[in-house]
């Protein structure tokens, strides 16, 4: 991996730059103007996570990258602070630090540092062992959860100890709502918190006067779009493979007030069969498909993008938003999505600043036969 320079100075250019290879690459499908959402220039992400790397008595945060000096070799890489992470990351980071050189329990055989932290100031820290933890490593963690203000979880070979809670909660304003999220550790996030509120508004906008009709969406994961447009449509049905993460989905609703919303987990290719009738048993009986009038259906498929399949049950839908993290994936998917459906709305999120990474945002509306 590469560790992203920031310069804040440039944002404006490496922006423009991706904006350029977007417009590029989906010409041929005859696109809208893009619109382009930036990110801050730094401290942007709330999640990071770090190598402890032990040298004598010392020791310090560490990524790897590339030796340029010895092609196929990484070297260790020393960070004492990483504008990439959110301001309260950065400020912890040396405290934390300077709490583990003074205690031999919790810093002995640690590898692994991952923060959690939000827009509000909450922040959960996992350390990382290679040895089992015990009363001592449980009592040293405790002091360090009050000196610090943190939550803490401690993780081991088939040990996770969590000293108060496993999650944050974050608050996004959106067009003047805040939006409640419960955020658990080592499950997937929206890592930068001020481009995830662009993406949900834009998701807003883009559906909006669909009240008389229902949207169901794929890959929901902890509900982030869920919540959001939840008031936009008579009803949702949101599928998920993950547990946690339908457990996650299933308290943000609740913790938002959402009455309108069900989840279900299940994977996308067993939900297509299910709406085709060809998959069976409780949990298809539980979702009630027959008492839905789906006119949208969102999708945030992995990098890996969609199967043929899964295109073809999206383009059953008079309008598909399609959320993807991976272009080359999305213009593969749009090859066959084109055909019966037109682009109308085109988005550039900057999630990832100072990286080739970029998260597009489509609305796809079907060509009238």
């Amino acid at each position: 991996m590469s560790i992203p320079v920031v310069d804040p100075a440039r944002y404006q250019q490496q922006l423009e730059a991706k904006r350029e290879r977007i417009e590029r690459q989906f010409e041929r499908f005859a696109p809208p103007a893009l619109e382009v959402f930036p990110s801050p220039p730094s401290h942007y992400r709330q999640r990071c996570e770090f190598r402890l790397w032990h040298e004598g008595d010392d020791l310090f945060y560490a990524m790897f990258e590339v030796d340029p000096d010895v092609p196929g070799q990484k070297r260790v890489v020393r960070l004492d602070d990483y504008p990439v992470a959110s301001r309260r990351i950065n400020a912890l980071m040396p405290r934390l630090r300077e709490a583990l050189l003074e205690s031999d329990v919790l810093r002995r055989r640690l590898f692994q540092v991952e923060f959690l932290t939000t827009l509000s100031g909450e922040a959960l820290v996992t350390l990382v062992y290679h040895r089992p933890l015990d009363g001592a490593w449980e009592a040293a963690a405790r002091w360090l959860q009050r000196h610090l203000d943190i939550l803490v979880i401690g993780r081991s070979r088939k040990q996770r100890l969590v000293l108060e809670r496993d999650h944050v909660w974050e608050r996004l304003e959106v067009e003047g709502r805040t939006l409640h999220y419960q955020q658990v550790e080592n499950s997937f996030t929206q890592p930068n918190a001020e481009v995830s509120r662009a993406m949900l508004a834009w998701a807003r906008d883009v559906t909006r006067g669909s009240q008389d009709r229902d949207l169901v969406e794929l890959y929901c994961g902890n509900g982030n779009f869920t919540v959001a447009l939840a008031e936009n449509f008579r009803r949702v049905l949101a599928t998920e493979i993950s547990r946690t993460s339908v457990a996650s989905a299933q308290q943000n609703l609740a913790a938002n007030g959402i009455d309108n919303a069900a989840v279900g987990r299940m994977s996308a290719e067993e939900f297509s069969a299910a709406l085709k009738g060809e998959k069976g048993g409780r949990r298809v009986s539980e979702m009630a498909l027959e008492e839905y009038d789906f006119s949208t259906v969102l999708v945030d498929p992995p990098r890996a993008g969609l199967d043929e399949a899964s295109c073809r049950q999206l383009s059953e839908y008079s309008r598909i938003v399609y959320i993807s993290c991976n272009p080359d994936t999305l213009e593969r998917n749009l090859e066959a999505l084109s055909r019966t459906h037109r682009m109308s709305r085109f988005a550039l999120f900057d999630q990832f600043p100072w990286t080739h990474h970029c998260e597009c945002g489509v609305l796809l509306e079907r060509i009238p036969a």
